[in-house]
């Protein structure tokens, strides 16, 4: 009975899956299947469905929906500075080669509600490069950008992230750029003045310029393998010779077909140096 269960549902997810793409043009259809399958029996039960399908009928049919679907289809996990030693990497390993270049560009691929595009905007401030880079900062998740365009955060977490900067080699003190209120962390705007906001998706849209940098964390571990392919791909094609990636702690440049174009930079941390032309 539950193997039945289970086969009628992964029929009515490829379903809803579809009616996304070509509805709403948002493509989940590559993403693993098993995270999928958790994601949306989470929606069902919180939204108070009784099927799957019920959930699509209702997305189909009213577009104002759609805004909760992405909430549970699109992971908005993050934290500023999360896993300071990657940050630390970045710092001492990647920002003396970036200080070579005029000016730079740098690309946030699934950036969620903003916390990591703002912890690379204050190390580059530290490191006295903001003035010259120009920050993209991309998600297919229209809420989670404009979350991350107004930079506020509950205060509960403020200590954590400062926790983090401090161990990421932070230069001076994180409440050095926000004020609080009503129990908000505010950074402050003068952090987006070199950030442009866009949605991206990894899954149907192509690169959209040269980036000497590239993070992308902590994403491709939802894409099934073909996925993961073609986003790496988009990366190999934005990243000039010597330009940088940086993968999240789980995720590997191992099995894709775009290897041979990077070499492992910083092999603890997962960021990679781009080769060849």
């Amino acid at each position: 009975m539950t193997e039945t269960f289970e086969k009628v549902e992964d029929i009515e997810i490829r379903l809803l899956l579809e009616a996304l793409y070509h509805r709403y043009h948002y493509d989940f259809r590559s993403y693993a299947m098993s995270s999928i399958r958790r994601r949306l029996r989470q929606a069902r039960e919180q939204l108070g469905f009784a099927t799957i399908s019920a959930m699509q009928e209702r997305v189909l049919h009213h577009p104002e929906m759609l805004d909760d679907m992405l909430r549970f289809l699109t992971v908005q996990v993050s934290e500023m500075f999360r896993d300071p030693s990657y940050f630390a990497a970045i710092r001492e390993k990647v920002v003396p080669h970036l200080r070579t270049y005029p000016s730079l560009k740098i690309w946030i691929a699934g950036c969620s509600s903003g916390e990591e595009l703002y912890s690379f905007v204050i190390l580059f401030r530290e490191e006295g490069l903001e003035e010259r880079t120009l920050f993209y900062a991309t998600d297919i998740n229209p809420e989670a950008l404009a979350q991350a365009e107004a930079g506020i955060y509950d205060i509960e977490r403020v200590r954590l992230f400062t926790e983090n900067h401090l161990d990421s080699g932070g230069k001076g003190s994180l409440s050095d750029y926000y004020t609080t209120g009503y129990n908000r962390c505010i950074l402050d705007k003068s952090l987006r003045r070199n950030v442009v906001f866009s949605d991206h998706s990894l899954v149907t849209d192509q690169v959209f310029g040269e980036m000497q940098l590239v993070s992308c964390r902590n994403v491709m571990i939802y894409f099934d393998r073909d996925l993961q392919d073609r986003a790496v791909g988009l990366f190999r094609d934005t990243l000039p010779r010597n330009g940088f990636l940086g993968l999240g702690s789980k995720e590997t440049l191992r099995f894709s077909t775009h290897a041979d174009g990077f070499r492992e930079f910083v092999r603890d941390e997962k960021i990679y140096q781009r080769i060849g032309s």
